[in-house]
């Protein structure tokens, strides 16, 4: 897609489908103002352990589904739905050393690869950063579930309208896949509990007591990357992130400030050899890829997120890059992720009919300290690190029937589900094909 025709479909569509609600979007003081509509809460959250403690696993749509989708997944759920995984398919779970403000423990899998050690895994998919954007670690769950009930009958997936050999799921699960289902456990719990469209984690330490609102951090606003709001144009420095604990897009105190975040820095320094990393969102209907800083540009490397010199123009998109600012990426690296992002959105498109942007992160908006743009900085702060090519998926078109926006329907549910599990296998072929290494 032109950028051109990107910034038209931004401009048009874009902005009313984002993981930011328009308000936020509007410059100043960033709050949240829902118009709620009462008792309407999307499709129901279940109440119980549908996986009993992990004597029973996942299944999800591409294989059947023999898992009871009545509801969406509990937090609890996530964590039995893990193990019925392990005692199933023998797979490996691991804990993150970082607990939430709350207690919770963050718990990945990894599946798939070839070899015995922690350089064969190749990709990095996550789930519920955003406590309300359900549906995020489901699809996740599901996903893998689907991929290990297909490896072990020897079966092919199917998507609504999008199907996958068995040799496609082998060739899929080759790539070696790490997951984080539920990267926001506190949050997603309180969401849950109370249906209050919660955005952030639930960690106090910023807050006011006399405003509910100031509790947490904004996650996806608090990875090392262009984090300083002195490193963005003043026209736009009110926008990528807050400093104000009452905001929907509170950055935290520092980078890395939260065990959330830390908890995805820790996965990317232990896999050393992730490629290409996801992080599911909902709910623009968008395939996002780096930068979301600012426009790609492929000519002036010295034009990056490093050089100081560009902090007061940083984030304009609509200048010129040629005599202003643009975000580096090299030609190569641009084409890789155009490709495959290509190839996830048609998947996701093909699924269940809907039709999926692919575009560069800024057009949708500019972002600092989100978590696609530090995975794929990584290697310019420190060249020791790997290249890791990093997507925001944006699922679903949202409910506009519902107290909260990001809260689907029963059939977008299904829908979103397609959608993504579609577009994770795709671009997990793309990934081979294009490059591990």
């Amino acid at each position: 897609m032109k950028f051109a025709q990107a910034s038209s479909l931004l401009l048009l569509a874009g902005l009313a489908n984002s993981c930011l609600l328009p308000e936020e979007r509007a410059g100043g003081s960033i709050r949240k103002s829902l118009n709620r509509r009462q008792g309407n809460s999307g499709k129901a959250v279940g109440k119980g352990d549908r996986f009993n403690g992990g004597s029973s696993f996942p299944r999800g749509l591409g294989s059947g589904n023999a898992t009871d989708m009545s509801t969406i997944l509990n937090v609890n759920e996530v964590a039995t739905g893990l193990q019925g995984l392990v005692n199933e398919y023998g797979i490996t779970t691991f804990a993150t050393p970082y607990k939430t403000y709350e207690g919770r423990t963050i718990t990945g899998a990894k599946i798939g690869g070839t070899g015995s050690c922690n350089t064969k895994y190749h990709i990095y998919l996550n789930g519920g950063i955003h406590a309300r954007e359900r549906g995020s670690h489901d699809s996740v769950l599901y996903f893998i579930s689907d991929l290990l009930y297909a490896q072990k009958h020897g079966t092919g997936l199917t998507y609504g309208k999008k199907t996958y050999s068995n040799a496609d799921v082998l060739k899929a699960l080759s790539t070696g896949i790490v997951v984080t289902p539920l990267i926001n456990p506190d949050g997603v719990n309180y969401d849950q509990t109370t249906n209050s469209c919660w955005r952030k984690n639930r960690n106090p330490k910023s807050s006011n007591s006399r405003d509910p609102q100031s509790v947490g951090i904004d996650l996806n606003r608090n990875f090392d990357f262009a984090w300083d709001l002195k490193k963005w144009a003043p026209s736009v420095s009110s926008d990528v992130a807050s400093a104000n604990p009452s905001s929907e897009v509170f950055h935290g105190t520092a980078a890395f400030s939260e065990p959330e975040t830390q908890s995805m820095k820790y996965i990317l320094d232990t896999y050393t050899k992730v490629r290409w990393f996801i992080d599911l969102h909902s709910y623009a209907g968008d395939v996002l890829y780096s930068w979301g800083s600012d426009t790609d540009q492929s000519t002036q490397p010295y034009k990056n997120f490093l050089n100081s010199t560009y902090d007061s123009v940083r984030g304009i998109t609509s200048d010129s890059t040629t005599t202003r600012y643009g975000e580096y990426i090299s030609s190569q690296d641009l084409n890789n992720v155009r490709t495959a992002g290509d190839r996830f959105g048609a998947a996701m498109s093909t699924a269940a009919g809907r039709k999926y942007t692919v575009m560069q992160s800024a057009y949708l908006y500019p972002t600092s300290g989100a978590s696609d743009d530090y995975a794929f900085s990584r290697h310019i702060a420190d060249p020791t690190k790997n290249k890791v090519y990093s997507y925001t998926v944006e699922f679903g078109f949202g409910n506009s029937q519902a107290s909260c926006p990001f809260y689907p329907t029963v059939a977008q549910y299904t829908s979103n589900l397609q959608e993504t599990n579609a577009g994770f296998i795709e671009f997990l072929l793309a990934a081979a094909d294009i490059g591990l290494e």
